[in-house]
């Protein structure tokens, strides 16, 4: 499962599908997550508070290889914020999506007066648990977790969902943590860095 998608499941009530966070932090760290995946790819690198494409081939998945295309396309905005706040604005249906077609959600539906609201349901709770129980087991291991965890645990941070992976842990693992972000890859960091700035920016201002 990508990036992303762990993000999402572990921003989400397993049971009912909705948020856990304020819109805009589940928004911002989808985004960050869709990032990260071109990082990870090695499509794209983040530096100086900036988004540089370094390799333009088309990734194996459908929708970063979607975000890999508009941020090709619209290379005179390179800001990491501006790609946050844009990405933010459809990151939830993009990625729920992504999700429903591995069948891991059920796209669901509920029509209330004039308007339709849209929520992804789990198909199965021990698939949509399992995110935040393989991270808070990782930090309980001696052995440092692999570059995606890593960069997963610093988006949950950023985003403020800590408590959701950390919550039966021990102090150990809550020391871990304080120590894995930091030694993230530079790339990553940065990226981490500059997620927790915009959700703290964008909860300050209301900004759903």
């Amino acid at each position: 499962m990508l990036i992303a998608d762990e993000f999402f499941l572990i921003a989400h009530n397993d049971t009912r599908g909705k948020a856990k966070l304020h819109p805009a932090a589940t928004n911002l760290g989808l985004a960050a997550g869709l990032l990260g995946e071109l990082v990870l790819y090695g499509h794209v690198t983040v530096a100086a508070g900036q988004v540089t494409v370094v390799d333009r081939r088309p990734p194996g998945d459908a929708l970063a290889h979607t975000v890999l295309d508009q941020l090709i396309g619209e290379q005179q905005h390179q800001a990491v914020r501006t790609w946050l706040s844009f990405l933010a604005q459809t990151a939830v249906t993009s990625v729920g999506e992504r999700l429903a077609r591995a069948g891991v959600l059920r796209r669901q539906e509920t029509r209330r007066l004039l308007r339709t609201s849209v929520t992804y349901v789990p198909t199965d709770l021990n698939v949509a648990a399992w995110p935040a129980t393989r991270l808070r087991a990782a930090l309980e291991r001696a052995d440092p977790p692999h570059v995606p965890d890593a960069l997963l645990l610093g988006l949950v941070a950023a985003a403020g969902l800590t408590r959701e992976v950390l919550w039966s842990a021990g102090p150990r693992a809550h020391h871990r943590l304080n120590l894995i972000i930091p030694a993230l890859p530079a790339p990553l960091k940065e990226l981490v860095g500059q997620t927790e700035a915009a959700v703290g920016a964008a909860v300050l201002r209301g900004i759903p």
